[in-house]
């Protein structure tokens, strides 16, 4: 669902930054292209997300994303970070993998189920040390589709916190 609005062009490989608030601050302005939207709007509603919870997942992946009222479709993008950066991952692992999301508001009823199904998907250790390896935007293309193919038969491998978040909603 989420990388089907993904291409090339939302893959970034090996961006240097300073820290979480220059990773955003890059991330921002390319994705914001794509989406329509002013980049310092972006940089501030992912910003405050990340404020409101860190977004890392866990295993050296973070997931920063928000909703926008002014969009009609999600906008995804990869970022592979030069050097891991802190992000605030439950396992206190530095981030180096960033899955980036803009959502429309209108359409939150399926945010919450695609976040966690990309957060199962990219936890798995082989998509993590494939994206890690990739030379290039179509590599990191084709193992994203290869093993989008293949997440029916994935292990029960959860999101840290959107996973229960998603369950304590769907039991209401």
């Amino acid at each position: 669902m989420i990388f089907k609005n993904l291409s090339e062009k939302d893959v970034t490989l090996d961006l240097v930054t300073k820290g979480k608030l220059s990773a955003l601050s890059k991330i921002a302005v390319r994705i914001a292209r794509r989406a329509g939207v002013d980049d310092q709007v972006v940089l501030r509603r992912l910003w405050k997300r990340e404020s409101g919870g860190a977004t890392g997942i866990g295993r050296g992946i973070a997931v920063p994303h928000a909703l926008f009222p002014s969009i009609s479709c999600p906008v995804a993008s990869f970022t592979r970070l030069a050097a891991p950066i802190h992000f605030g991952s439950p396992d206190g692992d530095p981030v180096d993998l960033v899955f980036t999301l803009l959502w429309p508001r209108s359409a939150t009823a399926t945010f919450l189920p695609a976040l966690a199904q990309l957060c199962r998907l990219v936890r798995v250790p082989q998509i993590g040390e494939g994206l890690r390896l990739a030379r290039s935007s179509d590599e990191v293309m084709a193992i994203l589709d290869n093993d989008l193919k293949a997440t029916n038969e994935l292990p029960s491998a959860r999101c840290l916190g959107v996973a229960q978040v998603n369950e304590k909603r769907t039991r209401k």
